[in-house]
């Protein structure tokens, strides 16, 4: 562990008894918490999804409510011995999406907005900015270098860049490498492990796959859900202790432990059906065009694809390839730049070959679409009436909804905001509004990012269930053994001109 430099002061925590129960919730999503990190420790963070990883993080930034939102607090949770609500600047979080983390448009202006909202001196900022970027692996963009034009390994990097600007005391990973490809992971991991070493700054991460980040922690510590009347922490340890005495309980509390992918529903293999949607000579692109007749210069061109019935489609390739804008266009969620997207007559059923000229009632039925950020989909106030969105606007009736709900984990959740769920938890929920529906073609954004190793055994089962049903499967991942599961066929995007919203 490094001595603390670089004028960062390292943080420690502390919790007894510490709870939180979110507003509309019955059961606390941490309960009992008893917890001690020493400053300059770096603690991986473990549990299934909804152990209350993610509530923990935020209420060490400072930013869960005051109790006066509905929310009930029990115990004390302390940063520097004090409340983290009343240290401002004290903790920097770093959350899971690197799109939702980048706010201005210019990569300096960007990794300065945290130090100039702490109202650091101008001079202090832009030597912190500079050294925080250098820090990243970021030095080699000039600092007006378009935030629209950066990866998504490289906007997480630029948020962590933020972070590192403000001097924070602990530093907050809230799942960093969910959506990126392999290299991204490790570069965002390496920029982690350089600044920590720089600063000796204190570290939370939490992460559902040990692997990464076992070797860059001192300590492991596993939680377990509140409600469940045993103590919040389950295991507690260094990473190789914790792994080699624990690594049964760690897998069935849904952890992913190296080396050991969970047993999924094996698939019938059967032979793949008609094409339902092709791709012909496809480009794509998220901007509008700049002038009358002048399409907008697409991320992916000549893109030639075919999704059958029964099979699964599987888009790979490095972040910033146009991966999710491909996705979207052949769900008819956006118009093509050049070529087209073609249904066939069975799935057409009398709507038009033009995925994007449908209306709703017709794609709904058709074609579902599981977007990247799960918040995106959200149209309600409760689990079960999200459910129902789909099946009302067909005219059909509940029973499906609360086969998802309980296949996916969900049914204790019915009345809770779709909003208070953990990212892992609003994942499922994305997959099952689209689920609720029943349409021939899905269309999956990232479909197991945020999922513990029991809820991610669970979903890959049931889209089994769905390909050997006859239901087409299109998949836009980084994740090799969701893939493997699956089977199929793949399309890998390369390396594109980057744009303003490219994944």
């Amino acid at each position: 562990m490094a001595a603390s430099g670089a004028g960062v002061r390292p943080a420690a925590v502390s919790a007894r008894g510490w709870g939180w129960r979110h507003a509309g919730r019955s059961v606390p999503a941490v309960q009992g918490l008893d917890l001690d990190i020493r400053a300059g420790e770096r603690v991986l963070l473990l549990g299934a999804s909804g152990a209350g990883k993610s509530t923990l993080l935020h209420a060490l930034a400072g930013v869960l409510g005051g109790g006066d939102d509905g929310a009930d607090e029990s115990g004390t949770l302390l940063l520097d011995g004090a409340a983290p609500r009343g240290q401002r600047g004290r903790a920097g979080l770093m959350q899971q999406d690197p799109e939702t983390q980048v706010v201005l448009s210019r990569l300096g202006d960007d990794a300065a907005f945290g130090a100039e909202n702490l109202a650091v001196p101008r001079g202090q900022i832009w030597q912190c900015v500079r050294e925080a970027l250098e820090d990243v692996g970021l030095s080699g963009f000039a600092l007006d270098h378009p935030t629209s034009a950066l990866s998504g390994g490289q906007k997480q990097r630029l948020a962590l860049a933020g972070i590192l600007a403000m001097r924070p005391g602990l530093v907050l990973l809230d799942e960093p490498t969910a959506n990126l490809d392999p290299a991204g992971v490790l570069e965002v991991r390496d920029a982690v492990g350089r600044s920590l070493d720089k600063t000796g700054a204190t570290l939370v991460v939490v992460e559902h796959r040990v692997a990464v980040w076992k070797d860059l922690v001192d300590r492991i510590v596993v939680l377990q859900p509140g409600g469940s009347g045993r103590p919040a922490v389950l295991l507690d340890g260094a990473p190789d202790e914790v792994l080699a005495r624990s690594g049964r309980l760690l897998a069935a509390a849904g952890v992913w432990v190296p080396g050991h992918v969970p047993a999924t529903r094996p698939r019938a293999r059967a032979g793949a059906g008609p094409v339902l949607l092709s791709a012909e000579d496809l480009a794509v692109s998220r901007e509008r065009p700049r002038r009358r007749g002048v399409p907008p210069v697409p991320v992916q061109s000549g893109i030639a694809a075919e999704v059958r019935a029964g099979q699964a489609l599987t888009v790979t390739g490095p972040n910033g390839a146009g991966k999710s804008t491909f996705a979207l266009t052949l769900a008819g969620l956006l118009a093509p730049s050049g070529g087209r997207v073609r249904a066939s007559a069975a799935l057409a059923a009398g709507a038009g070959t033009e995925p994007f000229k449908w209306k709703a009632k017709h794609l709904i039925a058709r074609i579902g679409t599981v977007f990247q950020e799960p918040e995106h989909q959200f149209v309600t106030g409760r689990v079960h009436d999200e459910l129902m969105v789909g099946p009302r606007h067909l005219g059909r009736g509940g029973d499906v909804v609360v086969e998802l709900l309980q296949r996916l984990r969900l049914d204790h959740l019915a009345v809770a905001n779709p909003y208070t769920l953990s990212g892992g938890e609003k994942r499922q929920l994305s997959v099952a509004t689209v689920l609720a529906a029943h349409p021939q073609v899905l269309v999956l954004d990232e479909p197991t990012f945020g999922q513990d190793a029991g809820t991610w055994a669970e979903l890959a089962s049931f889209l089994s269930e769905l390909l050997d049903a006859g239901t087409a499967v299109v998949s836009v991942t980084h994740d090799e053994e969701f893939t493997a599961v699956l089977g199929g066929t793949a399309l890998r995007l390369g390396p594109a001109r980057m744009e303003a919203g490219a994944a």
